[in-house]
């Protein structure tokens, strides 16, 4: 089984908020001691983290679920229900979220990026926040919101110092293999590599001198054949690895077995990378004959190497850490990377009609303002009705053309919209003409217009 996985999906379900408390300080020789009930604790968050010591997507194959710890409940006494702990989820740098409708959402591209995928919800405020000089003893508190669930696709584009290019077949396997700790499949048939093969090559470890310490990371991508910018034999999948690699060593079979002559491999290979990628021609190269110690061609003013031999192996490898070096160089004098934290845009409310005289009003900060635990309490109504004015839904339910009688519906709440104040539901003298029952039995009726409400 392969340890490289570079497609997966993730499950990411953040913590649903604790609910607020209702209750009412209770002592003796303490008269109406008033609401005393505290506010649950924010659910946790589900965050992306890109990291270096992660190579591959393989964690997620068979474990893509991945959940923050719910917030505590309030309790009496004023005390608020603890946060729920945060989720970290860790992936290789160059992990690309998308969609499950396949749209780009963000590109770690550098280590330490990170990546808010679902937000925990809010704790319920508990009744002692909604003490006033005129609601002196409210008996509701807010439910906890519940977490953001969604699931996403990572992608993996491999960001290599040197990625290994050539033909299937080629050796580059056994070149890795060779100047690395790496030990990728090795056999005498083409495409014994399906999967990339990362290794870290230590150049002062070979050369035996302390001043030529570097290192950097080097990708055996899969052999490539004719037409493969085009997605023959796997090309893309193929390819994409190389996208980000700062420097391209290509190498040419000059065995009696090639599949045709060098300068024929070589024309082909450059022709694919820029078909697939125009820019990757400009990047760096070393070009490489590689099976020297069975050579039946020649290269002019090419290095000639043999990974069975090691014949002009450490040339070669000094002659990339070069490049890799100097590449690195030129990028840290460009720009210097940042860690960045990608949050996504906070929601905004939307109305649409959902059928005959019906309406839904959508997005986080309206579902929000209707969260409380007890929706048949004339308190809470009367803060629902003020908390939706604030946020112009009533301005924008009115612009969406709602008429009197019609039925809204946000989140667990159903009402009826009525513009007019004779008959409007929640006005004072009509609401508390209206028996519970009746109130029950019928959909809410919120006065969001013009009067002046019980807000």
């Amino acid at each position: 089984m392969s340890t490289f996985v570079d497609f997966a999906q993730l499950h990411a379900k953040a913590g649903d908020g604790g609910a607020g408390c209702v209750s009412f300080r209770r002592e003796a020789h303490v008269a109406k001691g008033g609401p005393d009930g505290g506010d649950g604790g924010k659910g946790g968050d589900v965050w992306i983290v890109a990291n270096h010591n992660q190579a591959s997507l393989l964690g997620f194959r068979d474990h893509p679920f991945r959940r923050a710890t719910d917030g505590q409940h309030g309790t009496s006494k004023r005390q608020h229900g603890s946060r729920g702990k945060d989720s970290v989820v860790i992936v290789p740098v160059g992990t690309m979220v998308y969609s499950r409708e396949g749209e780009l959402l963000v590109d770690l591209n550098g280590p330490g990026d990170r990546w808010l995928a679902a937000e925990g919800g809010l704790g319920g405020q508990g009744n002692n926040r909604f003490l006033s000089n005129n609601r002196r003893a409210p008996a509701f508190a807010e439910q906890g919101e519940r977490g953001q669930e969604n699931w996403f696709n990572l992608e993996l584009k491999l960001q290599a110092d040197v990625a290994l290019i050539g033909f299937p077949n080629v050796g580059k396997s056994t070149l890795i293999a060779r100047v690395s700790a790496a030990r990728p499949k090795i056999a005498d048939y083409p495409f014994t590599t399906l999967v990339p093969n990362l290794g870290v090559v230590r150049v002062g470890e070979r050369t035996g001198r302390p001043s030529d310490a570097t290192e950097f990371v080097m990708a055996d991508i899969p052999g490539l054949i004719e037409g493969a910018a085009e997605g023959r034999g796997l090309g893309h999948d193929f390819l994409r690895h190389v996208e980000r690699a700062r420097v391209l060593c290509v190498l040419l079979d000059l065995s009696e077995m090639a599949p045709m002559s060098p300068q024929d491999q070589l024309e082909i290979l450059l022709r694919e990378l820029g078909d697939y990628q125009a820019d990757l021609l400009d990047r760096p190269r070393v070009i490489v004959g590689s099976k020297g110690d069975a050579a039946a061609y020649e290269i002019p003013d090419a290095l000639t190497i043999s990974s069975i031999t090691g014949e002009g192996i450490d040339r070669l490898v000094a002659q990339l850490a070069g490049l890799v070096v100097q590449v690195r160089r030129e990028e840290l004098e460009r720009i210097e990377h940042e860690v960045v934290v990608h949050r996504p845009l906070p929601d905004e409310i939307t109305v649409e009609r959902s059928g005959p005289n019906a309406w839904v009003v959508e997005g986080r900060p309206a579902i929000r303002a209707v969260r409380f635990q007890d929706l048949t309490d004339d308190e809470a109504l009367a803060e629902i009705v003020r908390r939706l004015r604030t946020l112009g839904v009533d301005r924008m339910l009115t612009r969406a053309g709602v008429l009197d009688g019609d039925v809204v519906n946000i989140g667990p709440l159903s009402f009826e919209w009525w513009r007019d104040e004779v008959s409007a539901g929640l006005d004072r003298g009509d609401h508390h003409r209206a028996s519970r029952r009746e109130r029950l039995a019928r959909h809410g009726r919120l006065d969001l217009g013009e009067g002046d409400g019980d807000s």
